[in-house]
């Protein structure tokens, strides 16, 4: 389904134009509104006038995460606070959080944006959709509503925690989609099967939209078998404007960027040089139109690839892999590049152990360690020494061919590891304690 056929099916030529002269525009007024790029951009040298093509994008020095934090709150804004309809900001977890603002055409462009995602994904105007993200700062919950708003769907705003009540929600109200981390999808699933409730009560749940974590073809099919839904993943971040970037249609063959509004891509992570199309690297995004918080280059950290090849769903926009990481969240043991989407697929992928788990990073003298933890699906394994002991030489064995490396690996009753009704936490890096 389209939700803007004629946008979202425009020849490349014409999008390659409408970018370009979005991109001058954009380049212009940041150059006019925001003091942190007058400075930038003249000390590159770079103005409007001499983007002569969209190649010309890599004469502008990117914009990271730390430039938004040495101008907190609102340095990079680009319009007074009485121009702003909206302000959200990050959690701010690993140091200031980063502020981002909207005006009134942003929230508007934003509902058009996320709109054209969930219509791809296969949500329509009959859909009644449950949205267990968290309502407040964080873009997700909010960046959908309106989203699915626009689209003309039913919106459950039921926001996260309470999972019975929301149970009790999809059950009653006759829910046939869920926006939510794929984590907290699976966390409700095993909820719904203690419940005196058969799961056929939620048959009328079809579409999982799923968004703010990485989710590995593993998970998803686990998501996919627990509820019976088709799931779909979308991409975005809050410095860029929150979901709505960029999201999967129906072939699930990658996730399609709104390319009137965004220019993604990709350079190598350590010398910021572009790469070629089909490679692997991080994922840069300049954004189109934005009035609030224009960002040129922004280094979003995440690891994908770029496909420029038309779509069997008809839409001609670039579609990026779904993320294989973050090259500030790669965790480097004894030399060797870990990605926890790695370690994920291979978890994930055995019918013994659940979804959950954790990576704890230690320091043992001169070297790194990696302990993995797991959860049984069936607790009546741990009455069987040798079959926990078989599962875990097999989990060894299947993370070494894996990763390349060995790490310990500690089986765990079911439900022993903390559950997150937001973006799941991973990781527990202890080198520094």
């Amino acid at each position: 389904m389209f939700y803007q056929k004629e946008i979202e099916t425009m020849p490349r030529s014409e999008l390659d134009a409408l970018q370009l002269e979005r991109l001058r525009w954009t380049v212009d007024y940041c150059y006019r509104n925001v003091p942190f790029y007058t400075k930038r951009l003249d000390e590159a040298g770079v103005t409007a006038e001499n983007i002569k093509s969209l190649d010309d994008i890599r004469r502008i020095p990117p914009t990271t995460k730390a430039d938004l934090r040495d101008n907190y709150p609102f340095g990079m804004f680009a319009q007074p606070m009485k121009n702003m309809a909206r302000i959200h900001a990050s959690s701010g977890t690993t140091g200031k959080p980063t502020v981002v603002g909207y005006t009134k055409n942003d929230v508007d462009n934003w509902a058009d944006c996320v709109a054209r995602i969930v219509a791809a994904a296969g949500a329509t105007a009959d859909d009644v959709v449950q949205i267990s993200f968290g309502y407040g700062m964080f873009t997700g919950a909010l960046g959908l509503h309106y989203g699915l708003e626009r689209l003309g769907a039913t919106v459950v705003p039921n926001s996260s925690g309470n999972t019975e009540k929301a149970l009790m929600y999809m059950r009653d109200f006759g829910t046939t989609a869920l926006v939510a981390t794929p984590s907290y999808a699976l966390y409700m699933c095993e909820i719904a099967k203690e419940q005196p409730f058969p799961m056929s009560d939620y048959h009328k749940l079809k579409l999982g939209l799923f968004g703010s974590e990485g989710c590995t073809p593993e998970m998803r099919a686990q998501v996919e078998k627990g509820w019976g839904l088709f799931a779909t993943d979308n991409y975005g971040m809050s410095e860029l404007m929150g979901p709505g970037v960029s999201g999967e249609c129906e072939e699930r063959a990658g996730l399609h960027f709104n390319e009137d509004f965004f220019i993604p891509e990709i350079v190598n992570s350590d010398t910021l040089e572009n790469l070629p199309e089909g490679s692997d690297g991080e994922l840069l995004v300049t954004t189109l139109c934005k009035e609030g918080i224009p960002l040129l280059r922004y280094r979003t950290r995440d690891i994908t690839c770029l496909n420029y090849d038309t779509c069997k769903c008809g839409r001609t926009g670039v579609r990026m892999d779904k993320v294989k990481g973050r090259s500030d969240d790669m965790l480097k043991i004894r030399g060797v590049n870990v990605f926890p989407s790695q370690i994920e697929s291979v978890i994930v992928g055995n019918e013994k152990i659940g979804g959950h788990y954790q990576l704890v990073v230690r320091r043992d003298g001169f070297s790194d360690t990696l302990e993995v933890k797991v959860e049984l699906v069936d607790s009546s394994l741990l009455e069987s020494y040798g079959a926990i002991e078989k599962l875990n030489r097999k989990l060894q064995k299947d993370l070494q061919t894996m990763l390349g490396i060995q790490c310990k690996v500690s089986i765990l009753e079911p439900k022993s590891l903390e559950r997150f009704v937001g973006k799941a936490q991973r990781i527990v890096d202890l080198r520094n304690n």
